[in-house]
């Protein structure tokens, strides 16, 4: 295998968040102990009918949690909140609109966790409480709070994005309200992106305040539950120090050998495509108590404290969402990525209901002699004939994409700037930063080289989108003039140099880089540190008119040697 360092990794793949030095008395592992602290709780309930609600996001192994729970604490009525949703036939026919019938793309819905469930149903149920007289009431599922919003205990059974992906891929849960779990998982994810997550966001928000306990059932049968205090003083502590997310690799038909050495992953993966290391919508947190590392979604940081996170004008236009995502693209000897374009402001808004779009840029870490990224069209280009071009392609197998599309060589610390509506795509045998705003999956595949993806099966492609966005005058003059390396010097000193790397005036991501041979102060304006790696840090700043400015922090020392 080629050496990419000379260095014995030092990546992080399990940061944490230290909140407290003991987990004694505020966080509990393993379900006897659960059990033991929800049966104190209850017993300090001084009433004759105690109900405990346990609300679980989408994803949660029922089998297990069901069966700790109703073995193991004494109860007189269970209830499931699934037993009061409308019919699965019900659900689907309500919400058809904004699942689609698409292969990959829905509509972000507009419903909450009422959309789920038939009220008269759930009137049968509490009458069924309100006819026990003395005892302990236990009601477990999604929607649980809804159906019974009046509680003793309230726990919230919590779910990491990742971890409900990796559970679709195994066949092992279903979406809300149906038993699909033998479908595709790229249907139950895409049901899951557009809906279920939504609505079960929407919901968490408003419970955020009243649960009594965290319950964090990310690895089966190793269950940990926490108390809402601690976890609050854990994500208090996060909003205002360093912190990381956990990062999460994939491979993909493309992927490279990078990774698996600079960030010490699995030698016998055939490769690694995509790391995300800052997708707080996607990624987990781990919070620290004693030695117990407790797993929650990241995005439950930026619910928490969203305008100390982010600060008033990134909060102001955005509210309690993470406008930018970080990730890793490895195609070092690997293959290109599929040539894409994303949606424009107005596309995405009418088409799919997002309010923003993924503009982004590929910073090079590292690259090859015959590294190159594809971007913008040629000259003279007739988009009907390209798109025909396209289109044929899919029944050849072949699209001259050196005809139609530009391509660029580049270097270790090049910076290419991507708006959307550019027609794009990394070349092999180069390590790519991706920066882009958060909309990650509205990526429109345009060409794929003619391979299949990971599962055996073609990936789709999406020209029926992608032919109304292409923005046509995006030739290889602009794209010199406009986002190709763009770079200039804005100020230095002892030690250090600061330099715009990139400002389209069609994206609200401005970067700097900074480089420095000795330690420098680098202010950041009381906003969010993001740290991607040993070399990179990447600072996120509020500058005036709204702009979100990235700065990478590169020590000289480290990343100006070649390899």
């Amino acid at each position: 295998m080629k050496k990419y360092s000379n260095y014995k990794s030092n990546y992080d793949k399990y940061p944490v968040v230290q909140v407290s030095e003991t987990s004694e008395n505020v966080c509990w592992q393993g379900w006897p102990e659960i059990v033991s602290q929800l049966n104190k709780s209850l017993e300090n309930v001084h009433k004759p009918v105690k109900v405990l609600v346990v609300e679980c996001y989408q994803g949660v192994y029922d089998e297990e949690v069901k069966s700790a729970l109703k073995g193991q604490l004494p109860h007189t009525l269970w209830l499931d909140a699934s037993s009061a949703m409308k019919t699965s036939e019900e659900i689907n026919s309500f919400l058809k609109s904004d699942i689609t019938d698409d292969e990959i793309f829905g509509y972000m819905t507009r419903y909450h966790m009422d959309c789920y469930f038939d009220e008269k149903k759930i009137a049968e149920l509490r009458e069924k409480v309100a006819g026990i007289s003395a005892g302990v009431v236990i009601v477990y599922g999604v929607g649980a709070a809804y159906v019974m919003p009046e509680s003793d205990v309230l726990v919230y059974a919590d779910m990491a994005r990742w971890e409900i992906q990796m559970r679709f891929r195994r066949n092992e849960i279903s979406n809300v309200g149906v038993d699909n779990r033998m479908e595709r998982a790229s249907l139950q994810y895409k049901r899951g992106f557009f809906v279920d997550w939504r609505i079960c966001d929407r919901f968490k928000k408003t419970l955020m305040s009243k649960w009594d306990y965290v319950l964090d059932t990310n690895v089966m049968g190793d269950p940990k539950m926490a108390t809402a205090a601690i976890v609050d003083a854990g994500l208090k502590k996060a909003s205002k120090s360093p912190f990381r997310v956990v990062p999460f690799f994939d491979p993909g038909p493309w992927g490279g050998q990078w990774m698996k050495e600079i960030c010490d992953l699995d030698r016998e993966t055939p490769n690694f495509a995509w790391c995300f290391d800052c997708v707080p919508e996607e990624n987990s947190l781990y919070l620290g108590f004693g030695e117990v590392r407790f797993e929650i979604p990241s995005i439950d940081l930026v619910f928490s404290y969203p305008r100390e996170l982010l600060g008033n004008p990134v909060y102001g236009r955005f509210g309690d969402e993470f406008p930018i995502r970080f990730d890793f693209l490895d195609t070092m000897d690997g293959g290109n990525l599929s040539l894409q374009v994303h949606p424009l402001t107005q596309y995405i808004q009418e088409k799919f209901g997002m309010y923003y779009t993924q503009d982004e840029s590929y910073y090079i870490l590292d690259a090859e002699e015959d590294a190159s990224v594809y971007l913008g069209v040629k000259e003279g280009i007739v988009p009907e004939e390209m798109i025909n071009a396209l289109t044929e392609a899919q029944h050849t197998g072949h699209f001259d994409a050196e005809k139609y599309v530009g391509n660029y060589p580049v270097k270790k610390h090049d910076h290419v700037l991507i708006p959307a509506g550019t027609v794009h795509c990394s070349g092999r045998n180069s390590m790519v930063l991706e920066i882009s705003a958060t909309p990650y999956i509205f990526t429109f595949k345009l060409w794929d080289w003619g391979r299949l993806g990971l599962d055996g099966r073609p990936r789709p492609i999406n020209i029926g989108h992608g032919k109304h966005v292409i923005q046509w005058n995006r030739t290889e003059p602009w794209v010199r003039r406009e986002i190709y390396n763009k770079i200039d010097k804005v100020a230095e000193g002892d030690g250090w140099i600061e330099e715009h790397t990139g400002l389209h005036e069609c994206e609200f991501i401005e970067t700097r880089r900074h480089w420095f041979t000795k330690p420098v102060l680098h202010k950041t304006d009381g906003s969010v540190n993001v740290l991607l790696s040993r070399d990179v840090k990447l600072s996120l700043k509020v500058p005036p008119a709204n702009l979100i400015r990235l700065s990478y922090i590169m020590p000289r020392h480290l990343l100006s040697r070649n390899r």
